[in-house]
């Protein structure tokens, strides 16, 4: 199922005798779609007794041939086998802005001056990381700054496939030889991660720790947001954002973009004027659209990479707008549990038994997503 409304609710979800009190669980879940002619009843329904016990999600109904469906899932959910599948010509790419760090909490300029995540910044990597905890990550890059390398090593902690993100040190021979890993298993469980500066945060130059209040009120608030906004202007001996894209879009170019066509999912951990760079390139903007992209902190973006194409799964936008969720049995249990309600699951490419027509047939289904906008019904 496609369709461009990526951020419209398309379904209302009814839980039913399930509540943070009840030690029974409910008897299922029911959400009906309809987009572009084609009509599909999703179920849910619960195995065993008590709200820890597995789940099923099921197609009920489908009205139309055409209409791609959700996989059946039985749990529990430490089943490994349904891990998403893909096809072999496409690629995961998630992109991470790091989580808030302490000069983002005193409202300072920070650049390229390499400062650690607060408390909440932490928290909101490890979020991150179950939002995508279902997603194979087979490459990781970072910028060279602690706050980014923070937050692909927490958000990593919640994967699903529990393998260990490693540096790689190619910085000379010795720095190879002294990490090198003797063990092929080992090296089959682990992540590498490639550190490199060109994904650094933009450089602001002289405004580098200054609080950016004051220095409104110093130089004015029309200057100060000519040097933040404009595309090509930048701050006394710093870079604007077009300096910026220039390195970040060109070492996606040369090192990240051959590991997707290669097809292997990346994780991009970095910074909000990097990434927007980045997603200038990917979704083909103006230096007139990028000044405006906002992109929040410790929030995960999705795209798919196919033959050189990127799509986008998850929109780049502010705190209002739902997010990247991974499809989890575990993270199904906990939003009903919590809130009588699904979020946001995205599925990336499954082939999965459906009735069409009283047939029994199979479908690939790429893309399929429950919605429900944060606020919930």
């Amino acid at each position: 199922m496609t369709t461009s409304l990526f951020h419209q609710a398309v379904g209302t979800i009814q839980a039913q005798g399930c509540s943070k009190s009840s030690q029974k669980g409910f008897g299922s879940l029911s959400v009906k779609l309809g987009l572009g002619g084609s009509r599909v009843e999703v179920g849910l329904s619960r195995r065993g007794s008590g709200c820890s016990a597995g789940w099923k999600l099921s197609v009920i109904q489908a009205s139309s041939s055409n209409t791609s469906v959700a996989d059946p899932v039985s749990s529990p959910s430490n089943n490994k086998s349904s891990e998403i599948r893909k096809k072999s010509n496409e690629a995961a790419l998630i992109l991470i802005r790091h989580g808030e760090s302490l000069w983002n909490e005193k409202n300072l300029f920070t650049g390229c001056v390499d400062v650690p995540l607060t408390k909440k910044g932490v928290e909101e990597a490890i979020e991150a990381g179950r939002r995508i905890s279902n997603i194979p990550v087979d490459m990781i890059y970072t910028s060279a700054l602690i706050r980014a390398q923070m937050t692909a090593m927490l958000a990593m902690t919640q994967h699903r496939r529990k393998k260990v993100p490693i540096f790689l040190h190619n910085e000379n021979d010795q720095a190879r030889a002294w990490s090198q890993i003797f063990s092929e298993e080992t090296n089959k469980q682990s992540i590498p991660v490639v550190a490199a500066w060109q994904l650094n945060e933009r450089m602001y130059g002289e405004l580098q720790g200054l609080n950016k209040q004051e220095t409104a009120d110093k130089y004015g608030t029309e200057q100060v947001h000519e040097w933040r906004r404009s595309y090509d202007i930048p701050p006394p001996n710093g870079e604007s954002l077009e300096m910026c894209a220039k390195r970040a879009v060109a070492y996606f170019k040369e090192h990240i973009e051959p590991q997707l066509l290669a097809g292997k999912n990346v994780m991009i951990a970095a910074h909000g004027n990097s990434l927007r760079s980045i997603i200038m390139y990917l979704d083909k903007l103006t230096s007139q659209e990028v000044i405006s992209l906002e992109l929040s902190t410790g929030i995960p973006m999705l795209y798919i990479s196919k033959e050189g194409e990127y799509i986008r799964r998850g929109s780049p936008v502010g705190p209002s707008e739902a997010s990247v969720y991974a499809y989890t049995r575990a993270e199904i249990r906990r939003n009903v549990a919590l809130n009588g309600y699904i979020r946001t699951y995205y599925l990336l490419h499954y082939t999965v038994p459906v009735v069409l027509e009283g047939k029994s047939t199979y479908k690939e289904v790429k893309y399929y997503k429950i919605l429900v906008l944060r606020g919930g019904y």
